[in-house]
């Protein structure tokens, strides 16, 4: 049986934004319309508009009752806003934290204390020191946690220095490195599908599975984010803390336990183990790509250059794809592929791992080429679901085969948003699906190589980004990370549907 949650304030930096009215207000009413919130927990809104009191209201039931799961509850509104407050800061003055500190320093507040920093990421370090220096991150008088979005850092040198601001307030045990897709029911459901089903440990290794693939995609293009993204691109945005995230999952060694240090020690260790890319094999085991102009969904969709904040000639890419060598015993020579693209054929994000063919001398009646090797397939989103095809006998005379799918569906009917469980997790104290600081760091080492040799073909103007058309699966030449003859992307949770 848990314990008790401790009283907290739960403070929100950046409340007027996206994230915190579409995602963070909603989870937290969620929470509490569920009975899971202390009962005396405070939720502080923090941002620079002045105090209206009524017109916030107004904006905060509009946010959740667009989000409310089976409609708003006017009971549970009317209490959860009880509980919500806000106030007024300049991030760049030491008197708006003072004014902050003596807010929450009231006695009938409690002293324990989270903060969101729901806020560029340019911010996190001057925030930081604000309430570093306000003394609001001494953990004398109760705990004192704080949540940062990703990205921590836009390469390896600049994630070392945010780090180095940090510790001069912080110890690791403060710092909650929020990733929303590990808190995603099929992703969470993987630590039990690996670990509590004896059935696939034997075959979990080089032995019997050819390759694995990860892939990430969006029909959406870069919406309203076009300064961040253009800044960002498709392998900083993705493939450097989300895809990097599951192949861990996926790959790692069977943790001592399910504790926190115990999982994210493996997870760690298993980035280690990922041979480190070098010119010559970014060359070889990388793609980029940038969308041009198609149609999504039979609507029209521009390219990305005629994005809007999008500078005429930028080279950023909005498709990203590579290979990656796991060198240890259980994974040497398995390729693990991973991509991700903005406005593909579909949304979709899953875990395709294919095993090896049988031998072919078993089978002399039947025509080898007709076989097919079996896979695995999580669906993460929207097809939240698990997929093994094996081979099977067609009904008749004829020693024919065919493919048949064992699938099972997760329950959707009591679906949660991936962040009601990880304001939870900050609230118990829980860092079983937060990123600690050297996994943050071993993240860049992977991908700070191929961000380094695509910088300089950007600044050569004889070379220009390969594109593909919104709508499609991406550009056909990402085919050459594949060395294999018959290896290929897999496009679908489905053996019966192919590549657009």
């Amino acid at each position: 049986m848990k314990k008790p949650l401790d009283e907290c304030t739960f403070v929100i930096f950046g409340a007027t934004g996206n994230l915190a009215r579409i995602k963070l207000m909603p989870a937290l009413y969620h929470l509490d319309e569920a009975g899971l919130l202390p009962d005396h927990m405070k939720i502080l809104r923090v941002g620079r508009r002045e105090d209206n009191r009524e017109e916030w209201l107004d904006e905060l039931r509009t946010d959740i009752s667009d989000k409310a799961r089976g409609g708003l509850n006017e009971a549970v509104f009317s209490a959860f806003i009880s509980r919500v407050d806000y106030q007024q800061t300049n991030l760049n003055d030491a008197e708006s934290f003072q004014a902050l500190s003596d807010y929450l320093t009231q006695e009938h507040l409690s002293s324990n204390i989270a903060f969101y920093f729901s806020l560029p990421p340019f911010l996190y370090a001057d925030v930081a020191n604000q309430l570093g220096q306000t003394g609001l991150l001494n953990e004398d008088n109760g705990w004192r946690r704080i949540v940062v979005e990703k990205p921590f850092g836009s390469d390896l040198n600049s994630a070392r220095d945010l780090q180095q601001q940090f510790d001069k307030h912080l110890v690791e045990n403060q710092i909650y490195r929020i990733d929303h897709y590990l808190g995603k029911e099929t992703v969470q459901n993987l630590q039990v599908f690996r670990f509590a089903n004896l059935l696939l440990e034997p075959l979990w290794n080089h032995n019997y599975i050819d390759h694995v693939q990860i892939t990430h995609a969006e029909t959406i293009g870069i919406e309203s984010r076009g300064s961040y993204y253009d800044e960002a691109g498709a392998l900083r945005d993705m493939i450097q803390s989300h895809l990097l995230q599951l192949l861990s999952l996926v790959a790692m060694e069977p943790p001592v336990s399910m504790k926190a240090e115990d999982l994210r020690d493996e997870k760690v260790k298993l980035l280690r183990s990922i041979t480190p890319l070098t010119d010559e094999t970014v060359v070889t085991d990388t793609f980029r790509a940038q969308y041009t102009a198609g149609k999504v969904g039979g609507e029209g969709a521009t390219g990305y250059l005629q994005e809007e904040g999008i500078p005429d000639g930028s080279q950023t890419e909005t498709y990203a794809a590579l290979k990656l060598q796991i060198n240890n015993w259980r994974w040497r020579h398995v390729p693990f592929y991973l991509r991700t693209g903005k406005r593909l054929a579909e949304k979709k994000s899953m875990i395709a791992i294919c095993f090896r063919y049988p031998p072919k001398q078993f089978f002399k009646t039947v025509q080898f080429d007709d076989l097919k090797p079996n896979w695995l397939l999580i669906g993460i989103q929207p097809d939240e679901n698990l997929r093994m095809e094996i081979t099977v006998k067609k009904p008749g005379l004829e020693m024919e085969t065919q493919v048949m799918s064992l699938n099972t569906c997760i329950n959707n009917e009591n679906k949660k948003d991936a962040y009601e469980g990880l304001l939870l997790d900050v609230i118990e104290g829980d860092h079983s699906l937060f990123l600690r600081s050297d996994e943050v760091e071993q993240s860049w080492k992977i991908v700070d190589p191929i961000l380094r040799h695509w910088e300089k073909q950007k600044a050569d103007v004889s070379s220009s980004i390969t594109t593909y058309r919104a709508g499609s699966w991406g550009p056909k030449d990402a085919q050459k990370l594949f060395k294999k003859e018959g290896q290929d992307w897999r496009f679908s949770l489905h053996p019966d549907q192919a590549e657009e």
